[in-house]
């Protein structure tokens, strides 16, 4: 899976795929896609990620506390 690190406008590939739909975890492992050369795994917020076409992430994939929010 790849997403967007939107504060460098780069692709990452997404090397832990859980890690991203837990809303306990708020990094995720990946590799930037720059240049053709294989980068090494990063740790990346996921609050700095979205999908490649620009488009959030979903919340409940974020805060913890979401399905709580959406009960009130």
């Amino acid at each position: 899976m790849f997403l967007k690190h939107v504060p460098s406008d780069e692709l990452v590939e997404v090397i832990d795929l859980p890690d991203v739909i837990n809303p306990n975890t708020p990094t995720i492992r990946a590799r930037a896609h720059t240049g053709d050369l294989i980068q090494r795994p990063e740790n990346f917020l996921k609050s700095e990620l979205a999908f490649p076409s620009g488009e959030a992430l979903p919340q409940c994939w974020i805060d913890v506390h979401f399905y709580e929010h959406a009960a009130a």
